[in-house]
């Protein structure tokens, strides 16, 4: 577990470094992104390795029917994460929607998923991306929009969420868990 939530902090610290130490980013220029790039690629390791390291500890049981809608919500956490926000219409009034997709693709796992690591993990990580969206309000204040784009951008994002839902599904199928209800 050690190792899972060195990862989960690890991850946070590196996308936070801006917006906590934003004068010590500044110094290190460009070089800064190729360390914070570094630790995230080392977070994402150390979560990989955790996860699967950690021991099952259950929680609770989650019911069956709530792996329908997980689905449903990652898809929904997928298209929020595309660029449609910023070049369609439909959640363009959103400030932070990478970060609110995000939140909604832990959620949905959490919804699935009752073990202690799994609790961990996606709990963390839905810490982290609501700290972030209030740390972002608060360094950067009010939030002025953005133009709107087009239904049609709104309906290609969707198609190509759809598609790379797809293959996230089966890779997820091939390493873990299949999240396609049998």
């Amino acid at each position: 577990m050690l190792i899972l939530i060195l990862g989960v902090l690890l991850w946070a610290a590196a996308h936070m470094f801006k917006r906590l130490m934003p004068e010590r980013r500044a110094q290190m220029g460009d070089k800064g992104r190729g360390a914070v790039a570094l630790a995230l690629v080392v977070s994402v390791i150390l979560m990989v390795i955790g996860y699967k390291m950690a021991a099952e500890i259950f929680v609770w049981a989650p019911p069956y029917f709530l792996r329908h809608l997980n689905n449903l919500m990652v898809l929904v956490a997928i298209y929020m994460m595309s660029p449609a926000p910023k070049k369609g219409v439909i959640l363009n009034g959103l400030r932070h929607p990478m970060l609110l997709g995000f939140a909604l693709w832990a959620v949905a796992h959490l919804m699935v998923n009752g073990d202690l690591a799994s609790i961990i993990l996606f709990g963390g990580l839905l810490v982290w991306s609501l700290a972030e969206i209030a740390l972002i309000n608060r360094a950067e204040g009010a939030w002025a929009g953005r133009e709107k784009g087009s239904l049609g951008k709104d309906a290609m994002f969707f198609v190509a969420s759809v598609v790379l839902y797809g293959v996230i599904g089966y890779i997820h199928t091939v390493v873990g868990p299949s999240p396609f209800p049998m």
